[in-house]
């Protein structure tokens, strides 16, 4: 089986944005989920564009500490642009530490939110099949996770302009495939929040909107899937390819930067045409 590529090089990344100031320059972004995957491209991008990064991950560090120590290499002596912070998304207690180190680190303006982390069941269990357990667990990372990060920025987030909420659903929403009933279920509880969201933030100049990969090469997508699943998830795309996390990263970035701020309460699908 493949590997799944590696996030973007971060030196190449902060390099591109010199010469100008770089459209997220001075602002202030958590990336939960920040250290792999689509994160972890996610993370890079915004780095790139200027923005001090908070890397929130779990597990083992290693990840989040080399990709924080690239980007602050590759900073030189402009400051750190990052930093890493262990926050298990569904614990209210950790995400508020999250978003209390970021404002350690780098200030009290926070301007920018990617909620980012999430959870596959890697068995695809069909409905009937499915524990409470398993449909438990599916919702504490990518809804609850999802929700309690989008509390605490709708409270602290800058206002009057520059703020931002990214939230991840999934073009799975939209393909319905059979084995993906928890995972499809949350990620449709997080397009519905998000709408709702951007409406309760109407005059505060904060945006929300999700992003809806589709097939994207990460550990999460390969996992559980053998060679001819790959295949032909690959050939049921127009593009003949799974996407990759670098497709998905300027999407976000986009999304999160003055030049997007007219795209609000929307679900943004980024899947090649595979839905």
């Amino acid at each position: 089986m493949n590997s799944p590529p590696q996030h973007a090089d971060v030196a190449s990344l902060l390099a591109a944005a010199g010469g100008h100031q770089p459209p997220l320059n001075g602002r202030v972004s958590i990336v939960t989920g920040g250290a792999g995957g689509i994160g972890a491209a996610v993370t890079a991008h915004l780095a790139s564009l200027g923005a001090r990064v908070v890397v929130g991950y779990i597990g083992d560090s290693a990840p989040a500490d080399q990709l924080v120590a690239s980007l602050n290499a590759a900073a030189g002596s402009s400051g750190p642009r990052a930093v890493a912070v262990c926050a298990d998304v569904s614990d209210p207690v950790q995400v508020e530490r999250l978003f209390d180190e970021a404002q350690a680190a780098f200030g009290r303006d926070l301007h920018i939110v990617v909620a980012a982390a999430g959870f596959q069941d890697a068995a695809y269990p069909a409905i009937a099949d499915t524990e409470p357990e398993q449909w438990d667990r599916a919702f504490g990372v990518n809804a609850r996770g999802t929700f309690l990060c989008c509390r605490l920025a709708a409270r602290q987030l800058v206002r009057g302009g520059g703020g931002r909420i990214v939230t991840f659903s999934s073009s799975n929403v939209g393909s319905l495939r059979p084995g993906y009933g928890a995972y499809v279920a949350t990620k449709a509880a997080v397009e519905a929040m998000t709408k709702v969201l951007a409406k309760e933030l109407a005059g505060t100049g904060i945006t929300a909107n999700s992003v809806a990969p589709g097939p994207v090469a990460t550990p999460m997508f390969f996992a559980g899937k053998s060679e001819e699943r790959v295949r032909a998830v690959a050939s049921e795309c127009p593009m003949k390819r799974i996407g990759e996390p670098a497709d998905v990263a300027p999407v976000v970035g986009f999304l999160c930067s003055d030049a997007a701020g007219w795209i609000n309460g929307q679900v943004i699908r980024v899947n090649g045409g595979y839905v």
